[in-house]
């Protein structure tokens, strides 16, 4: 459809000199006239086809239908409420397309609800402002019932196909606090971030359980067999007892790597803050070795220099070791890009932004479609890992078949 306007209609339309903002985006400015103009026009040119024939056309006697004037409609807009007439057939068969029978909003109102709901504002934040911008006065129970209708997106998110094979998959949770049986619990909120063969990345799904545990985790995993996973090459998990099982129980193949980062705050949360700025360097050195019989040698050496006043780090690291020295059959590019969990702390940085402007969730559901609104207005901002080309490369030496049928 054409959306130029000649000049002659934009100047009968602007006709009357000078303009001022309010003259065109007022409560009674030119935006909403025309917009109800046009709806109207719309509307009567759906009845004229309906009833196939014009408005006075003789062709119209004795058809068995005829117009039956109007009824007024108040419509929510994205530029405010606005008043239509909307006509009506004798018959009462016209179904409109335009405005639905029952419709009381139109033009995108729904979506900007959505928008606001999915940047972390509250059900009344969001009333407050479509009242102070709009002038609409919109009811709590609204704009629950919009943003519950993103439900079945996320159901449908949460149950999608996945790809047969992901190269790398962190798994990382984050607390929120949700009311539960008449009580605020701390929640656990599992987030699973996939990266294609292709090198885009992918939240594999949201799972919402108030404890972390083996169980849990298996049954995680297999919700992504079931979703048509077949293989993971590297799974990046944080460090959590019984979670390597569980992953390989189901995927028996796949690398699990301990997240570096985790183990770094783990080990962080033992020392003081005057002693943090020195002991860095030491635990840098040990994933910063050039392989692993090295980094062996530099925990020694950690424990030598700190052991004695933090033995709790060095015991940490020796019960983590078989997962954390897989890494070290990369380059030292590619162990970046995994030990650093960068794609994942963008999305838990994003999620938790979200999250800080609720005190509590009402239920599981709640924090559910805020934070899978979240996901979506972050992914347009993801990037493909700077290092993946050459990543692909060592992934096909690696792991050979398993990462070449995934590239095809």
């Amino acid at each position: 459809m054409a959306t130029d306007f000649s000049p002659e209609i934009l100047d009968q339309l602007l006709a009357g000199g000078s303009l001022k903002p309010e003259d065109l985006a007022g409560e009674d400015g030119l935006f909403r006239r025309l917009k109800k103009a046009l709806l109207e026009r719309a509307l009567g040119a759906e009845l004229t086809h309906h009833l196939g024939y014009e408005k006075g056309d003789p062709a119209g006697r004795g058809s068995g239908n005829s117009r039956n004037g109007t009824s007024s409609k108040a419509l929510l807009t994205d530029d405010g409420e606005i008043e239509i007439e909307v006509p009506r057939d004798r018959a009462g068969t016209l179904e409109p397309v335009i405005v639905a029978k029952g419709q009381t909003r139109f033009d995108g109102f729904d979506e900007k609800i959505i928008s606001l709901y999915g940047r972390g504002m509250t059900v009344r934040e969001i009333q407050g402002h479509l009242a102070e911008l709009y002038g609409t006065e919109v009811s709590p129970d609204l704009i629950s019932k919009v943003t519950d209708a993103i439900l079945d997106e996320v159901r449908e998110w949460q149950s999608r196909p996945l790809e047969a094979i992901y190269p790398v998959v962190f798994f990382d949770a984050l607390r929120v606090k949700i009311r539960d049986e008449g009580m605020v619990k701390n929640k656990a909120v599992y987030v699973v971030l996939g990266i294609t063969a292709s090198g885009e990345k992918d939240v594999l799904g949201l799972w919402i359980e108030q404890t972390e545990g083996a169980k849990f985790w298996l049954k995680v995993m297999n919700d992504l067999r079931n979703r048509g996973v077949a293989d993971i090459l590297i799974a990046v998990v944080d460090g959590l007892k019984g979670f390597p099982e569980a992953i390989n129980s189901v995927f028996p193949k796949a690398m699990v790597q301990t997240c570096i980062v985790h183990l770094i705050r783990n080990s962080l949360s033992f020392v003081s803050w005057k002693d943090r700025k020195a002991i860095l360097p030491s635990i840098k050195a040990i994933y910063h070795a050039e392989n692993a019989d090295a980094a062996l040698l530099r925990l020694e050496d950690f424990e030598a220099e700190w052991g004695k006043r933090y033995p709790a780090i060095g015991a940490a690291w020796r019960r983590a070791w078989e997962h954390v020295i897989p890494f070290f059959a990369f380059a030292p590019e590619i162990r970046k890009m995994i030990y650093t969990t960068n794609a994942v702390e963008a999305l838990n940085r994003s999620l938790r932004k979200i999250i800080k402007t609720r005190g509590s969730f009402p239920n599981d559901e709640a924090a559910m479609k805020l934070l899978y609104l979240a996901i979506r207005n972050a992914g347009i901002h993801w990037r493909r890992p700077v290092a993946w080309t050459a990543a692909m490369g060592q992934f096909a030496i690696q792991f050979g078949e398993r990462f070449a049928g995934s590239a095809d």
